[in-house]
């Protein structure tokens, strides 16, 4: 599992959320997560998610930690509790910075009580696995009451490297966990 988290801004629109841009940013290839910050404003052509699109819901926010995985071959149902992991891996990189559990995963978002601290989705293209996840870096601006990881005590940099690190360490275990056991018939 490669990781890379850029030094530029960009702006996440949904667009990036397909085959290869892992690639062509970041020149990671295969199981990779890239992750940036920048603002968030996904066109509703670009959202995936029915239950938003249906709702007309807006996802944006002037500023995200963002992060971009691509899991070639993996399908739906696989990608999806991937995307499950890496939430559940930010709640606890988070609540560990913290030194209590104040972070509650509700499926694939985080909340601190009734604000939101993040957005989510897993889908998959011919090719791959795709997850994008945006973590608020203030909780202003947001569409819904928001939380952002700077009013967590949290540096935007610091947590995405640690995110990335604990998903590549958890992958790579998983894996390595997945060539210890004999198949019982």
């Amino acid at each position: 599992m490669k990781t890379r988290l850029l030094e530029e801004s960009l702006c996440y629109t949904g667009e990036q959320l397909r085959s290869g841009w892992v690639q062509q940013t970041a020149g990671l290839e295969g199981d990779a997560a890239v992750g940036f910050i920048g603002p968030c404003d996904v066109a509703r052509e670009y959202m995936v998610d029915r239950v938003d699109l249906d709702a007309g819901a807006e996802i944006r926010s002037p500023s995200m930690v963002h992060v971009i995985i691509e899991h070639p071959g993996l399908d739906l149902g696989h990608i999806t509790a991937r995307q499950r992991l890496l939430m559940a891996l930010a709640g606890e990189v988070i609540n560990r910075h913290l030194g209590e559990a104040l972070i509650m995963r509700e499926g694939d978002d985080l909340y601190l009580r009734d604000r939101k601290l993040s957005v989510s989705v897993a889908t998959t293209s011919p090719k791959s696995g795709l997850i994008h996840a945006g973590f608020n870096v203030r909780g202003a601006g947001a569409p819904v009451a928001a939380v952002g990881i700077e009013e967590l005590g949290l540096e935007p940099r610091a947590f995405a490297d640690r995110l990335l690190a604990a998903y590549a360490a958890e992958v790579e275990s998983a894996r390595r966990a997945s060539g210890k056991v004999k198949e019982v018939r």
